[in-house]
């Protein structure tokens, strides 16, 4: 028995047969027929000198050999996969997928990538708007903007973003219905649960103590999707404690409205975040530049406030 490798085609072969347990299916997979599928194998099982499946009535099950090869062929397969995907990716300048979350892409990249899209016609803006931690590799990511605090992660590069804050926003016609930070005893408060993960807790209990203002806070709609909470101040529900990156833009052209200067710094902010070594590559650094150049465009709003370190305030 020769120690050479049988021919790629059929271990691919075996190794989709040995993953589904039916030479039909690993057969339909691979767009081939059955037949073709079940020469393949034989022609492997000819190389090794013993059969690596049981043909049964309608079914198939693993030999000994059979179970010892397939462990080795899946990872074999997968590695392979995953180096031809990340290869592709590297030459491929024309397509930028993004991946973030869903409040970040509906209130920052929605409204404003069509400068980006008219800027650089020659790339095909892709997004997934998910808070699912994505692979680079596998789920063929250029870009992740991540929500949390600065921590290097192995084999990426990091730049992070504008420092990330939450100040009471409302409408400009709530805004003239309760114009001091005491006047909110007769709001309508909308509590925003999506960074109830961070702690010390940045909410309207926090944000009334840095004011040194008592007031019950147990009252009002909550959500956990900090958007939502957008949408709901901006149609003039109640007040919310917005969060810089959703809100700083319908700030800056008046949609809302941050009337107290007096804002919680957090300890997260959003993070810019590639594979590392491709951070220079031209698209994903003329998408990187254009991030900075439009928080660039609203930093007026965030000078305008007054930041306390959530660490800073009391309990």
């Amino acid at each position: 028995m020769s120690d050479r490798l049988p021919p790629l085609t059929a271990l691919r072969a075996f190794e989709a047969a040995a993953r589904h347990m039916s030479f039909a299916m690993a057969a339909s997979e691979l767009n081939v027929t059955p037949a073709a599928l079940s020469f393949q194998i034989k022609s492997l099982e000819d190389h090794l000198g013993t059969p690596v499946f049981r043909r049964l009535n309608r079914a198939v099950e693993l030999t000994e050999a059979g179970r010892a090869l397939a462990p080795g062929t899946r990872e074999s397969f997968q590695t392979l996969n995953a180096a031809w995907r990340a290869t592709r990716r590297l030459v491929n300048d024309q397509t930028l997928l993004v991946t973030a979350g869903p409040a970040f892409t509906a209130k920052w990249l929605a409204p404003r990538f069509y400068e980006f899209a008219r800027a650089h016609s020659e790339i095909d803006l892709r997004f997934s708007a998910t808070l699912r931690a994505l692979d680079f590799t596998r789920d063929e990511v250029d870009v992740a903007i991540r929500f949390g605090l600065d921590k290097p992660e192995p084999g990426l590069w990091s730049h992070p973003l504008e420092p990330e804050w939450v100040t009471p926003v409302m409408t400009p016609e709530l805004a003239e219905r309760y114009p001091t930070p005491e006047s909110l005893r007769d709001a309508v408060l909308i509590h925003d649960d999506s960074i109830a993960f961070l702690k010390p807790l940045a909410d309207w209990n926090a944000w009334f103590r840095m004011m040194q203002i008592d007031i019950d806070t147990t009252h009002g709609p909550r959500f956990t999707g900090a958007d939502h909470a957008v949408d709901a101040a901006m149609v003039g529900a109640g007040v919310t404690l917005g969060r810089r990156a959703l809100v700083v833009k319908d700030i800056h052209e008046g949609r809302l409205v941050a009337p107290y200067d007096r804002a919680i710094r957090l300890q997260g902010r959003f993070r810019f975040i590639c594979r590392a070594g491709a951070e220079n590559r031209p698209h994903i650094a003329a998408f990187r530049e254009w991030i900075l150049a439009e928080i660039a465009k609203t930093t007026s709003v965030t000078q305008s406030l007054d930041l306390t370190p959530i660490e800073d305030i009391p309990e």
